[in-house]
């Protein structure tokens, strides 16, 4: 749910530039940091749901998946492989 919200936020955020700024274009000075808004949003989303639990780091199953899923990602997978990888990783890690 919250990352929904966040998506419906972000969008709405997004959608805000073209309506106040009608055909304007942003400045560059501003357009470099509006473009990276999204992308840490998302990252900051994806550390708290995979380290976080009732306000302490926890190092579990879904950390090892995280990482997995990185690795993945470095190694250039497709969307479907790092996530198949990272599902496989923390299943793996709470089986044993």
């Amino acid at each position: 749910m919250c990352v929904l919200a966040v998506g419906v936020a972000t969008a709405a955020f997004k959608a805000t530039g073209p309506v106040l700024l009608g055909r304007r274009q942003l400045p560059v000075w501003l357009a470099w940091p509006v473009a990276l808004l999204a992308p840490a949003v998302l990252a900051a989303l994806v550390v708290t749901q995979a380290v976080g639990a009732d306000r302490a780091i926890v190092a579990d199953a879904r950390l090892a998946g995280l990482g997995a899923g990185a690795a993945a990602v470095a190694l250039r997978a497709p969307l479907l492989v790092v996530v198949a990888v990272a599902a496989a990783t923390a299943a793996l890690v709470r089986l044993i």
